[in-house]
């Protein structure tokens, strides 16, 4: 149970917080339940897009839903979206260690630069275009069933990294999940998002295009963990390893490719 307050705790702004000390590998075992406060997040944005939708029409219910989805986690990925591209955009010297050195730092910098400021404006405007999109073309049960998948899908989508990558860092809470993360945390966390969409899929994805959203489903998973292993190569050339703040760029890059998955998928096959 702690493990999973800690998760919620990592994760989002909810009033939850464990007492006492937390040894690093307790706080790693709380990846396991990173796709459950995804689905967590999902069902808020659920909640939301219901209300919005019923009294205020489908753009104004996308952009509260946009809004909603980034506030439950207090705007820590969105900020680790624009960190990662202000280091992405320091510009090389010619010497690998002094670059990483300068792109770690820049990373770390409080102020957002303009390189930073784009990443977050297309990420807001695309979950926007493709949650629009979404409203209009699927029935109220699929698209509230896709939502809460985006959210267990993209926090999961950290999960691969933390196993298969290395800190770039000696400090910091993505150090701590890099290096505690077993073998058996990777694997029920995946399980857990596994079990999570075959949920959703029986209770309410099945009845129409079932085996076609079924496929849909693992190609997502599928791509989803690739992308995390482009992003461990990436990062260890660009970085020197992985960072808090990549793994949050990573889940928020990890939903708008969702969205953008399901909306390829509405176009081909409705």
């Amino acid at each position: 149970m702690r493990e999973f307050i800690l998760a919620v705790q990592f994760l989002t702004i909810f009033p939850v917080k464990v007492r006492g000390g937390v040894p690093e590998e307790e706080m790693a075992l709380s990846a396991i339940f990173f796709p459950v406060v995804g689905a967590l997040q999902g069902l808020l944005a659920v909640g939301v897009a219901y209300l919005s939708t019923r009294y205020l029409g489908e753009e104004i219910a996308a952009a509260i839903v946009v809004l909603a989805l980034a506030v439950s986690n207090g705007g820590l990925h969105l900020d680790g979206l624009a960190d990662t591209f202000d280091a992405i955009a320091v510009k090389s010297a010619g010497n690998g260690p002094a670059d990483i050195t300068r792109r770690l730092a820049a990373m770390k910098d409080s102020t957002v630069g303009p390189i930073g400021v784009i990443a977050v404006i297309f990420a807001v405007l695309l979950k926007f275009l493709f949650l629009k999109t979404l409203i209009s073309g699927l029935n109220r049960t699929e698209f509230f069933s896709f939502l809460v998948l985006a959210g267990v899908y993209s926090r999961w989508a950290m999960v691969p990294p933390m196993y298969y990558g290395r800190s770039a860092r000696k400090d910091g809470l993505g150090r701590i999940f890099i290096e505690n993360l077993r073998p058996a945390v990777f694997l029920l966390a995946t399980l857990t998002a596994i079990v999570l969409s075959g949920l959703i899929y029986g209770l309410w994805l099945r009845q129409a295009y079932g085996v076609n959203k079924l496929v849909l489903l693992l190609v997502l998973l599928c791509g989803l963990f690739l992308f995390g292993l482009a992003s461990v190569k990436y990062s260890a050339k660009r970085f020197g390893g992985l960072t808090g703040d990549v793994f949050g760029a990573i889940s928020e890059i990890s939903e708008v490719i969702f969205l953008l998955g399901v909306t390829v998928w509405l176009r081909r096959f409705i």
